[in-house]
């Protein structure tokens, strides 16, 4: 197997996507430390790699602190001997408009997604370049990081900001030979499941059931499992060469994200002043404007929510 001997910590892992990405390492070989707010749910998750075969402790506690970064990070070392590999998958949803967001609405994102992702990524790669470890660190990030979504102003800074950092870290752990990309997942979660446009793709999953090709290939939109894959590939002595990157999976797609490149440059001489602006710069401007959100396709009908019919 692709990590046998490897040791990964994946952070928000005792449900759901994290989940996913925590059994996935676990199936080519890791020992993987689970982390949760919940005992019972991480006592679950524990549970369902070693019924399998595989090997993996938790640690309960919310993600954020320098504290459970260090803990984390300690737990590994004193349980499987050492870390190789840093999974920073804990977040959590405060969703409302501008106006309707409070500041512990947006504080309560930030410290999960962004400190969360800096404490533990610091504590694993102080790690890593004491003793000589080559790591790997696989960060989550979102589409709404990449192109915003309505009523997400903190989950869309949150990932926006994770991504940020990947690229600057790229940078200072090269050296180190360490290695560091964003994912950006596109699957069914437990939120989706209230969005009456998957809800055909969500159905055929619970069933059982191969999701229509339509999500799968369209949206990029498949359950966790595809997303893991990726996931346990980024954290492999194989993609020693793959990092800075933002990484879209989801379905049967692949994506490769773009770092933000100017789409138009233009010169005038003597720059550009309130009355150049309005010469030519507004002109400059309004013919390039960029598109901001997701643009969903249509539905086909045979896959219409039927109250929506």
């Amino acid at each position: 197997m692709s990590l046998n001997g490897k040791v990964a910590i994946v952070t928000g892992s005792g449900a759901g996507l994290g989940l996913a990405y925590a059994q996935e390492l676990a199936r080519q070989g890791a020992s993987v430390i689970i982390n949760d707010v919940n005992q019972e749910t991480a006592d679950a998750a524990v549970s369902s790699i070693t019924d399998a075969g595989g090997q993996a402790a938790a640690v309960v506690a919310p993600v954020g602190s320098t504290e459970t970064a260090d803990q984390l990070v300690k737990t590994a070392v004193d349980t499987f001997g050492g870390l190789d590999i840093l999974v920073t998958n804990a977040g959590i949803l405060r969703d409302k408009s501008l106006l309707k967001m409070s500041d512990e609405d947006f504080d309560a994102v930030i410290n999960v997604h962004v400190k969360g992702t800096f404490t533990c990524v610091r504590s694993a790669f102080a790690y890593f370049k004491e003793n000589g470890v080559a790591g790997r660190i696989v960060t989550i990030g979102s589409p709404t990081g990449q192109r915003g979504n309505f009523g997400q102003t903190n989950y869309a800074a949150a990932k926006a900001g994770i991504v940020g950092m990947v690229r600057t870290w790229a940078l200072e752990m090269k050296k180190a030979g360490v290695s560091v990309n964003a994912v950006i997942p596109v699957a069914a979660t437990a939120m989706t499941k209230t969005i009456p446009f998957f809800r055909a793709a969500v159905e055929a999953d619970e069933r059982g059931e191969a999701m229509p090709e339509f999500f799968r290939k369209e949206l990029g939109f498949g359950p966790a499992q595809d997303v893991a894959g990726v996931i346990a590939f980024l954290s492999s002595d194989a993609a020693a060469g793959i990092s800075g990157q933002a990484i879209g999976v989801g379905g049967d797609r692949l994506q490769i994200w773009s770092h933000p490149e100017p789409a138009v440059t233009e010169y005038h001489d003597g720059g550009w002043d309130y009355e150049t602006m309005l010469s030519e710069g507004k002109a400059l401007l309004e013919a390039n404007l960029q598109t901001v959100g997701e643009k969903m396709p249509e539905l086909p009908a045979e896959l219409q929510p039927q109250d929506a019919k």
